[in-house]
């Protein structure tokens, strides 16, 4: 009875899990401009044909622009140029090579399954790589299927080609005019987040924010296609601003969540709502290029709301609060000298302004570099890599699809190997996910596009209208909502076959077929031979454990010339931890995968706990007094190095940990400046800092100890 009744709690959680991927909603990242820039690109080259009575030729460029679309992302543009151009005229390519290998069945067995063991191990090279890949082979298999005879091959790939660069030229047309568009935006998305940080105050089990905004900040101010205008070293200094003011935001709101005091937390609180409007107010001047006159006038009485905060701490009885809340005032004031720094400088970051403030030229960090694409694919082939796994999945999976629909001759069978190219994903999660959703989504699409395609059929500029309608929302809303997203493109589909002749019922048993056939063929494939989770966050973890061993080394040893790489660094395996963590959620909780995910969601929030602390100390270093020198502060740093060096090793190693405690070197840091007649503040935060940094340490080590012990069978579980 009891088992039975497990059995059906795990069912009740996979349709609990099925059925908030249908109804959750992601915020939207693509801004209506975009999406109509791209609408009138897709619908213009169909409609200028329809005109001229060219169809085949406008529904080519149609199709290349629709496929080139997707690589309409934010960045320099150079950048966007680049990235465009690629996808453009590798569509042309695949287009190309599927009309030529076509007509010869076992010719496109094999095309087909190279095109999806490339589209899959280009996971290795990011999500921008892998879309490509995937609409790469989306076209070969479309225009394979299109019959047609090899002297039109060359035609019909450069009008892909075509509109693939109508699509790349329409997205770079402002760059004369709005030079640094792209580097203010990142900048008001950084400042719109630091906003968000002094509003809600994110506590100190949460990762540290704004860690993708700034991420992609640093991208557009050092990489490699970065603007290489002089305006570009004001932007520059707003990002290490901006970094600054993120530290003492974090710093007060670690120190609201310890003080008991009600009147000092009513001034720290007055102080986070005026920072929140001080940074909206630059976000919105940023965003429009326009004088921050906003913030000036905010900031006016920053400083009346920071010496309301040094009289009321006078008066506290609990030596705890009194020590506490000297700490807050001395982070309230480095945040008002750092906020007026932003103002000022915020100022002069458009293309229209002059530089007051010079920066040393500096390279994207080491962190952030794109390494050498042949040695990163080169480096996943090996089993054990998550690309090779998707590739050789990929490639069986398409090959096996392709060869049965020509074998069996289903007619429109092409759907079939698309949707299973679509459906496949690296992960567990994403390829149950996406499977439902493009079910879901392609069946609620049909009903919608045959619906309008009967209404409209006789009248093509209504086609054309309701088309570029349902492009507009496809394109606004497929990251919001993938089976939105995907009842759009069907529907938008149904209306683009139209206009070859396909009657309306036909697209429909086609895609019902064909997406059905599509998701099942690619849950198999993923079920005979699964990528687990379990093992590989354990490797994710110890990454991210190295990463903040070096940022803590880099602020003990008062490193400035460290930080910027460190952080960074520790940026970046954060991000992967957490993607790994939230593959894991999305796998099925058995027995040993449960206890996997619960030791991981406690591990990591124990270190955000950690690198929470380090900021603190960070933000002591840049103060005017620094960090003192003295003995027992470094003998706390070579411990504290020591001990993360043990952690890191015993998760790589899979290895038991015994770990001794920091405290009593913490202790003696502690009692050695408490004798200090001139540390002041900073000797209060430095021992508060220190204090947190060893709880935080203690505890990591002793989740590790318990997991080392505990899950050798969530061990073998992910090993599988």
């Amino acid at each position: 009875m009891r088992r039975r009744r497990s059995t059906n709690s795990r069912t009740l959680e996979r349709r609990i899990a099925v059925l908030r991927s249908l109804i959750s909603f992601q915020p939207r990242d693509v801004p209506a401009r975009v999406a109509l820039r791209n609408t009138v690109t897709v619908v213009a080259p169909l409609a200028v044909g329809v005109a001229i009575d060219q169809i085949p030729a406008g529904l080519a460029m149609t199709v290349g622009a629709l496929n080139t679309m997707f690589t309409d992302l934010p960045g320099p543009y150079r950048l966007r140029m680049q990235r465009m151009f690629l996808a453009a005229a590798s569509a042309g390519l695949a287009a190309l090579i599927g009309i030529l290998v076509g007509p010869y069945t076992a010719a496109f067995v094999v095309v087909a399954a190279l095109f999806g063991a490339i589209g899959g191990l280009l996971v290795a090279l990011g999500p921008v790589a892998a879309r490509v890949g995937l609409t790469n082979t989306i076209v070969m298999m479309i225009t394979a299927e299109m019959h047609l005879s090899p002297g039109n091959a060359p035609g019909v790939a450069a009008l892909i080609l075509a509109g693939g660069l109508l699509q790349m030229l329409m997205a770079v047309a402002a760059w004369p005019l709005q030079r640094y568009r792209p580097e203010r935006f990142a900048l008001a998305t950084v400042l719109e987040q630091l906003a968000e940080t002094a509003r809600t105050r994110p506590d100190s089990s949460q990762p540290p924010p704004v860690t993708q905004a700034a991420t992609e900040a640093l991208q557009l101010l050092h990489g490699e296609h970065r603007s290489r205008g002089i305006a570009v070293q004001s932007f520059r200094i707003i990002a290490e601003l901006c970094e600054r003011v993120r530290i003492d935001l974090l710093s007060l709101g670690d120190l609201h969540a310890r003080i008991r005091e009600r009147d000092v937390l009513a001034r720290i609180d007055a102080l986070l709502k005026a920072s929140d409007a001080v940074l909206r107010h630059l976000a919105e001047a940023m965003y429009n290029a326009e004088p921050p006159l906003r913030a000036e006038r905010d900031m006016a009485g920053f400083d009346v709301l920071v010496e309301t905060l040094a009289h009321s701490r006078r008066d506290l009885a609990d030596p705890r609060d009194r020590r506490l809340s000297r700490i807050a005032l001395a982070r309230a004031q480095g945040l008002a000298g750092q906020l007026r720094s932003l103002v000022r400088n915020s100022d002069w970051a458009s293309s229209r302004g002059e530089i007051r403030a010079e920066l040393a030229e500096a390279r994207l960090p080491a962190a952030l570099r794109p390494g050498n694409p042949l040695q990163t694919l080169r480096a996943n082939l090996k089993l054990s890599s998550i690309a090779l796994r998707h590739a050789l999945r990929s490639a069986v999976c398409i090959g096996v699809a392709v060869a049965c629909e020509r074998m069996l001759q289903i007619p429109h069978g092409v759907w079939i190997p698309m949707t299973a190219a679509i459906v496949l994903k690296p992960d567990f999660g994403g390829t149950m996910q996406f499977g439902v959703l493009r079910v879901v989504g392609t069946l609620i699409g049909l009903l919608i596009g045959t619906a309008i395609a009967h209404v409209a059929m006789d009248g093509v500029a209504l086609r054309l209208t309701l088309m570029a309608l349902l492009c507009f929302v496809f394109r606004l809303l497929v990251q919001v909502n993938y089976a939105v997203g995907v009842a759009m493109l069907t529907a938008m589909l149904v209306l683009l076959l139209s206009f070859e002749g396909v009657a309306p019922a036909d697209a429909v048993e086609m895609r019902i077929v064909g997406t059905v056939l599509g998701s099942v063929l690619a849950l198999i494939a993923y079920a005979l031979w699964p990528t687990w989770e379990g093992r590989r966050i354990t490797n994710a973890m110890a990454t991210l454990i190295d990463a903040y061993r070096d940022h803590v080394r880099a602020v003990l040893g008062r490193d400035f010339a460290a930080l910027y790489e460190t952080r960074s660094a520790a940026r970046t395996a954060r991000t992967n931890a957490l993607a790994s963590l939230e593959r894991l959620r999305a796998e099925p909780k058995r027995g040993p995968t449960k206890a996997r995910l619960a030791w991981a969601e406690s591990f990591l929030a124990n270190a955000h706990r950690l690198i929470r602390a380090t900021l603190s100390l960070e933000a002591l270093l840049r103060d005017e007094t620094g960090l003192p020198h003295m003995p027992e502060l470094d003998a706390f740093a070579e411990q504290t190095d020591r001990a993360l060096g043990r952690i890191v090793d015993a998760l790589r190693e899979d290895r038991p940990l015994t770990l001794p405690s920091l405290r009593p070197s913490e202790r003696q840091l502690s009692d050695a400046l408490a004798r200090l007649t001139d540390a002041g503040a900073t000797g209060i935060a430095l021992a508060d800092a220190c204090d947190r940094i060893v709880d935080a340490i203690d505890t990591l080590a002793h989740l590790l100890q318990r997991e080392t012990t505990t899950g050798t069978t969530a061990d073998s579980m992910a090993t599988a």
